[in-house]
């Protein structure tokens, strides 16, 4: 299983970097509260309290099987987009 700041990493990336992407509008609505709380994390802005690890958390699990993955312990976003597309071929 991926550690919780890689966790942060990854979703605040995909936060940061996809948040505007329409591939991912229907994602980032959905997770209005996980993605911005890791990025918030991710950019040292804040410390989550436990009931903030719990939305991030689910923000991961979806995301993790949106791409048709399974937890392995990522430690980036390129990683998971690389193999999600391999899985995919």
């Amino acid at each position: 299983m991926s550690d919780f700041s890689n966790i942060c990493i990854i979703l605040g990336t995909l936060y940061e970097n996809y948040r505007d992407d329409i591939n991912f509008r229907d994602f980032i609505e959905f997770n209005d509260l996980g993605l911005p709380l890791a990025y918030f994390t991710k950019e040292g802005l804040a410390q989550t309290s436990e009931d903030g690890n719990k939305y991030i958390l689910e923000t991961w699990e979806l995301f993790v099987s949106s791409l048709g993955l399974k937890d392995t312990g990522f430690t980036t976003l390129e990683e998971m987009f690389e193999l999600a597309e391999k899985g995919s071929k």
